[in-house]
């Protein structure tokens, strides 16, 4: 039996929180800090070094040494420095333990060593890092001890943004805004701000440690770059939401707990589709909070299954021909009295505020489909989205019988009169109770869908922040909110404006919303009748990030300026040739290293066991002869791949770096990859299991 966690009293215990707050900042201090996280008032340094002092004594008693500015550099992944609290040593060579409020606020790392997209040069370093007030501070626990975790945003000399917090937070500016405009108009008087809430859920595989590091296509790259299917996969379906492994369910103990300790609202988790596939899913947050609590969770899933003799993998297509990992981002509107804006409720079509945001979100989506389907791009979910288990490349709107029976009621007369009602669900069974199903079913297929009373963003890969999805929606429907606003603020008569409003929005946009198959080429040539984009991959994704249209909106908000949208794309560009790169050099790494190798060991064991059957007077070797001859065409074959792909690389390599570079190995680099991997996957079923050089799939899915 396992030891009994006890979730209330651990929840938020390394936490700088609300309720740690109150108890230790005196009540001026915690007013004027409360006004500044709800109300954007600015922090005076005197009020900063009270916080900063009480923070620090917070995390000593936790038994912090260091603290460090905790931020999300265009890299993908955080950063932090860490710097001790000690002080210079005293006359006696005693230190002091101290923590200023300007250390607080700001911070310095060298902004020329991260990703700026030509926004910095190399020798312009300075950058600087300031305290996000609204994510709590932290305290985290792992073999360098604890350390005082501070989440930052990260900004250039010159103030550009150069990470993924400054952008949200802008973006979430912009909507609060425009949302408290509306929801003015239809009478709110109380509220004060609405907030974007956001629910991240994790996909994510367990493998084997020891299989892993076997493995050097998982070690350089996080995914598979060869590997033949397993006879048995995920067809069974056996592995979706069945009984979780011992070894699993002690992981995800862990984990829990240790995102529990960082109130981290882990909530759910459970088997996923694929064998070792498993999944993690936290209560709504507001949306920068969710964020850092997501890039937590990933931290946290990696950490832990280290301690378990385990490697967790967050690329989206680890495994060829198995189910891929995304990353659910339910996004919402919540005002600060606790109204959610996207609730229905029991008869959405006399819910006018309602059905005015639901078109506003049409709207957005419509007009900006293509910077949605940016915000997913990654160089992993070009292996994903599209395929059986993740939405396709086109961004559609699934709305569900009732709300696209509301919607067609008001297009077509103008007005709404009725709702779909819920009905009772009939088992057959009269011994299970009697419940009212929903007027909806849910469609897996679509990728950014309504479920209730909020909007479900299926697109965003597994390993990606949430940030550029979440800074994307908030900003295109802040644009909408606006011009509904602009409108409707002017109107004589209130009521029928809106209503010409709603009728006008969702006439104009209906075309994003598909409540069918999105996986059917029915759907792909459908939606190519009503002008949708299909942006099959990454490179054609990050063109649209400096359109006409997308600078002119993320400008009018302040979110992303020119030359901050020219950086990005510059960056993802950048990344990825460079990971494109990195994955051929490792498949001649180990097809030059390990595979050829070992195949010319089993031919020459082959050959030398057909001559030792014919010097003994055996003269029926044919199967073993057709095995050699397969086997060294098929050699052959991937020696012939090798040498094509070092060619196109070197050539790729050589180029200079942007859109024309990130073409090519798009088009050139990744069909040689793929020509490469045909013959070594048909060897590896022909090759001797003991002369193989690596862990099959089936050692690495179903190991664990």
């Amino acid at each position: 039996m396992g030891e009994y966690t006890n979730v209330t009293e651990i929840f938020g215990e390394d936490v700088f929180n609300d309720s740690v707050m109150q108890q230790r900042l005196p009540k001026k201090v915690y007013k004027e800090l409360k006004q500044t996280i709800l109300e954007g008032k600015e922090l005076s340094l005197e009020v900063a070094d009270v916080i900063a002092h009480e923070m620090k004594e917070w995390a000593i008693e936790k038994g912090a040494t260091h603290y460090t500015h905790w931020f999300q550099p265009l890299t993908g992944v955080t950063a932090e420095k860490h710097d001790a609290f000690i002080t210079a040593p005293l006359p006696s060579g005693k230190v002091l333990m101290s923590f200023s409020g300007k250390e607080l606020i700001k911070g310095e790392p060298d902004a020329s060593s991260f990703p700026s997209g030509g926004l910095r040069a190399t020798f312009e370093a300075r950058g600087y890092t300031a305290w996000d007030c609204t994510s709590p501070a932290f305290v985290r626990h792992d073999a360098a001890g604890a350390t005082l975790c501070i989440p930052t945003a990260f900004c250039s000399y010159t103030g550009e943004a150069l990470d993924q917090k400054t952008p949200l937070l802008r973006s979430m500016q912009a909507v609060g805004t425009q949302a408290l405009r509306l929801v003015r108009l239809f009478g709110d008087t109380t509220a004060k701000r609405v907030i974007p809430s956001v629910g991240a859920e994790q996909e994510y595989f367990l493998v084997s440690e020891k299989m892993f590091s076997k493995r050097k296509d998982l070690v350089f790259t996080g995914r598979t770059l060869f590997g033949a299917m397993p006879p048995k996969g995920q067809e069974m379906d056996d592995h979706y939401l069945g009984t979780i492994r011992q070894r699993v369910s002690a992981y995800m103990k862990h984990v829990n707990e240790e995102l529990w300790k960082l109130g981290v609202t882990a909530k759910t988790q459970h088997n996923e589709v694929a064998p070792a596939q498993h999944e993690l899913a936290p209560i709504f947050a507001e949306a920068n909070v969710e964020v850092d609590h997501n890039q937590i969770i990933m931290q946290t899933l990696k950490r832990v299954a280290s301690q378990h003799g385990m490697k967790c993998l967050l690329h989206e297509k680890p495994f060829a021909g198995v189910n891929g990992s995304g990353k659910h981002n339910n996004w919402s509107l919540t005002t600060d009295t606790g109204v959610n804006l996207l609730d229905p409720g029991y008869t959405p079509h006399e819910n006018i505020q309602f059905l005015l945001i639901l078109s506003c979100v049409l709207k957005a989506v419509d007009r900006h489909a293509d910077l949605l389907r940016e915000s997913a791009s990654d160089v992993g979910n070009d292996h994903r989205l599209g395929a059986n288990e993740a939405p396709p490349a086109i961004v559609s709107v699934f709305l569900g019988d009732q709300l696209t029976d509301v919607m067609t009621q008001l297009i077509t007369t103008g007005m709404a009169d009725h709702s779909i009602e819920s009905e009772k669900l009939e088992t057959g069974v009269k011994s299970i109770p009697e419940f009212m199903r929903d007027t909806t079913d849910r469609n897996r297929t679509s990728p950014f869908a309504f479920t209730g009373n909020k909007f479900e963003f299926r697109m965003v890969g597994s390993r990606d922040s949430i940030a550029p999805a979440n800074v994307v929606l908030n900003t295109i429907v802040a644009e909408a909110f606006k011009e509904a606003c602009d409108e409707l603020e002017k109107a004589e008569d209130f009521s029928l404006a809106v209503h010409d409003l709603i009728k006008k929005n969702f006439t104009e946009h209906q075309r994003i919303v598909f409540n069918g198959n999105g996986y059917s080429q029915e759907w792909v040539e459908e939606a190519e009748r009503r002008g949708l984009p299909n942006l099959t991959c990454m490179v054609e994704a990050v063109d649209t990030l400096t359109s006409e249209k997308a600078v002119e909106l993320f400008e009018k908000f302040g979110v992303f300026t020119k030359a901050e949208l020219e950086s990005r794309q510059e960056i993802k560009y950048e990344t990825y040739s460079k990971a494109i790169n990195i994955e051929a050099k490792t498949m001649l790494d180990i097809a030059g290293k390990q595979i050829i190798p070992a195949v010319i060991k089993y031919t020459k064991n082959l050959a030398d066991s057909i001559n030792a059957i014919v010097s003994a007077g055996v003269l029926d070797v044919d199967v073993q002869t057709e095995l050699l001859q397969l086997t060294s065409q098929l050699l052959k074959e991937t020696k012939e791949a090798m040498e094509n792909l070092k060619t196109v690389s070197e050539k790729a390599h050589d180029m200079e770096d942007g859109r024309d570079k990130a073409y090519f190995y798009r088009r050139q680099v990744i069909p040689a990859m793929d020509a490469l991997r045909k013959p070594v996957d048909e060897l590896e079923m022909i090759v001797d299991k003991e002369i193989w050089p690596m862990p099959s799939y089936g050692d690495l899915l179903f190991e664990v």
